[in-house]
């Protein structure tokens, strides 16, 4: 059975999409191979058009704690689908799916991995989108005296650097969800329109919060070229730096942070682990298996 999950042209690396390897491997060993014939569908929000051309060589795919959201609309939920949980109740609305499908992202699993320890580092931490990463966000938080968690780090990097923080300003949603799954509150923050609030939504409705982002500026957008200043440190892109420090600073000072309910978590985690149980018992019946054995 292979693994199904987001991954970045060129080689990028982003948070929220190698959680997948990180996690699965952890939870369900000697199940995921290189088989493409059986796919497994995990973190991330890969439910929709392009869905079936990821997974074109399955004839069974196992959906579990994705989310519906980008691509053109989504696919017929056919026979070849087994579905054990989504991301939220938006997404099951979005397929017509009943609403005992909604638990919560995968990436909650996480509290029953990591334990961590209680030293801060940070009072307040930002992690942008992965997109928007980069040298300009870092001066903006070392500026301030503000830690920095970048998404193209590392997945164990992102969780310690989530850990010793005790506020997260989160743009890049998983950080916000593994902020939340350890029991470290976190602030939704939005830089640029490109940010898809649908996903946020149906996450935070899993867990009973509600998604209400605070605005701040951006300082570039490493993706216009057009939009990045050479040499990098003349008096507009100081100017830029020093706007945006300013402005995430009194964000971060006026900001509610937001953790869902130890009771609420406590019952999504449950819940997954659950499915998670139903999925493994599936595996040793052989509702998955690609081949009649010999006799």
């Amino acid at each position: 059975m292979k693994l199904c999950y987001y991954k970045l042209p060129d080689g990028a690396q982003n948070f929220g999409d190698n959680l997948n390897p990180w996690l699965w491997e952890r939870i369900l060993p000697g199940v995921l191979d290189d088989d493409p014939t059986t796919a497994f569908v995990g973190i991330g929000t890969l439910f929709n058009s392009n869905l079936p051309n990821r997974t074109r060589e399955a004839r069974k795919r196992a959906v579990f704690a994705t989310g519906v959201g980008y691509g053109k609309g989504v696919p017929v939920v056919d026979d070849s689908y087994k579905i054990y949980c989504l991301r939220g109740p938006l997404s099951t609305q979005a397929l017509g799916l009943p609403d005992d499908l909604a638990v919560t992202d995968g990436a909650v699993l996480l509290r029953r991995l990591v334990s961590l320890s209680d030293r801060k580092l940070y009072k307040f931490a930002f992690m942008p989108h992965y997109e928007l990463a980069g040298e300009g966000w870092k001066s903006v938080c070392e500026s301030i005296g503000f830690g920095y968690i970048d998404p193209r780090w590392s997945t164990e990097a992102v969780i310690t650097a989530i850990g010793q923080t005790e506020v997260v300003l989160a743009e890049a949603m998983h950080g916000a969800i593994v902020a939340d799954a350890l029991r470290v509150p976190w602030v939704p923050v939005v830089t640029s329109r490109t940010i898809l609030s649908f996903k946020w939504q149906d996450w935070c409705a899993s867990v009973g919060v509600s998604y209400e982002p605070m605005q701040t500026q951006r300082v570039f957008d490493p993706r216009n070229q057009t939009d990045l200043l050479t040499p990098l440190r003349t008096v507009r892109h100081w100017l830029r730096i020093r706007s945006a420090a300013s402005r995430l600073k009194q964000l971060a000072l006026r900001s509610r942070p937001i953790l869902s309910s130890d009771g609420r978590i406590e019952r999504r985690t449950v819940q997954l682990e659950e499915r998670l149980q139903q999925f493994k018992d599936d595996v040793a019946a052989g509702y998955f298996a690609t081949h009649i054995p010999d006799l």
